[in-house]
């Protein structure tokens, strides 16, 4: 008989690609994995891990059979169910609001959710929470595997020539749409664009010849997609994934910087910040499974999701000057 505990040992396994690493993010030891692992072979009887041949240079040094892949395909649909089964018997049963499981990005992780989390405790005091940081597209495959109950990401409109179709795997999730972030320019307060516009606004050819501070590869590679749009290559000197660094590099005069306005904090006022024109944004949303999206304790994180990023909305219409109107 297949066990929950089973299937997410295999999913662990098939992550990492070997005992050591899956035991380690299962936080067990490794004899308690291929324990698992070898009751869930007796289970399927037949094998579900090998070793691969190819194990020194990959890095990896276990690899599902067929069989395994088999299983391992279904495991996630079969652990959100039971997941889902479980939550919402709890809460008929008056036990408690139940538990949300919650993935972020780093800037969404510092701005909305610890607002969202305390609310979530002041109205639901019994709610259970778990809380870890993945950006996308690392946080819908852990949402697609069971892995978490919702999660916050991102996600760039591609541009005209591309289509004007949203990139993303988002296909079969549900998306609970919490802000539209407007993209800003950050330029040394010294920079020969800091004050060129009364409007605080720029086009982006205007940086052609700019060393650039890049952030995480979903933005690193939308930066050069939209440089690419203006006809230039962007010149990369730096690579951040914090926006806090960002910032401090810009300040110094090392490079200019695309940055989303949540990002965007007291520490922004070091810079100056530019309005692109034409204007660009992400959507910010909460990814959830229809199997999720009517747990209580979901729907709950959401509402209060909502309500910290219609703060941050009040907050992003003051970080760049108003456009004043042009005669």
């Amino acid at each position: 008989m297949l066990e929950p505990r089973q299937l997410r040992v295999l999913r662990a396994v098939a992550r990492t690609g070997s005992f050591a690493a899956a035991a380690r993010a299962l936080g067990c030891t490794q004899q308690a994995v291929r324990r698992q692992i070898t009751a869930l072979e007796n289970s399927a009887r037949t094998p579900l891990v090998v070793r691969r041949p190819d194990a020194g240079k990959s890095g990896k040094e276990i690899s599902l059979t067929e069989a395994g892949e088999i299983l391992h395909g279904h495991s996630g649909r079969i652990l959100t169910r039971l997941h889902a089964a479980e939550e919402e018997m709890a809460y008929l049963k008056g036990a408690r609001l139940g538990r949300v499981r919650l993935v972020s990005f780093l800037s969404g992780m510092s701005e909305l959710v610890p607002t969202a989390l305390a609310g979530l405790r002041a109205a639901h005091p019994g709610t259970e929470v778990s809380f870890a940081e993945a950006a996308p597209p690392r946080a819908v495959e852990m949402l697609r595997g069971g892995d978490c109950d919702l999660a916050l990401a991102f996600r760039y409109p591609k541009l005209p020539r591309d289509g004007g179709a949203p990139a993303d795997d988002w296909d079969g999730l549900v998306a609970h749409l919490l802000l539209t972030d407007r993209l800003l320019v950050a330029v040394p307060p010294g920079h020969r664009l800091a004050e060129a516009a009364d409007s605080g606004e720029i086009a982006l050819a205007e940086l052609a010849d700019a060393p650039w501070i890049a952030g995480c590869a979903q933005c690193h590679g939308h930066l050069v997609d939209l440089c690419a749009a203006e006809g230039f290559a962007p010149r990369i000197d730096m690579v951040t994934d914090d926006h806090l660094t960002a910032i401090a590099l810009v300040r110094a005069g090392l490079g200019v910087a695309v940055l989303p306005g949540i990002t965007l904090t007291t520490e922004a006022e070091a810079v100056r910040l530019l309005r692109l024109e034409p204007a660009v944004h992400r959507e910010i949303v909460a990814l959830t499974l229809p199997e999720y999206d009517g747990l209580p304790a979901v729907r709950a994180l959401v509402g209060e999701l909502a309500a910290a990023a219609g703060t941050q909305s009040a907050r992003l219409a003051s970080l760049a000057p108003a456009p004043q109107p042009r005669g």
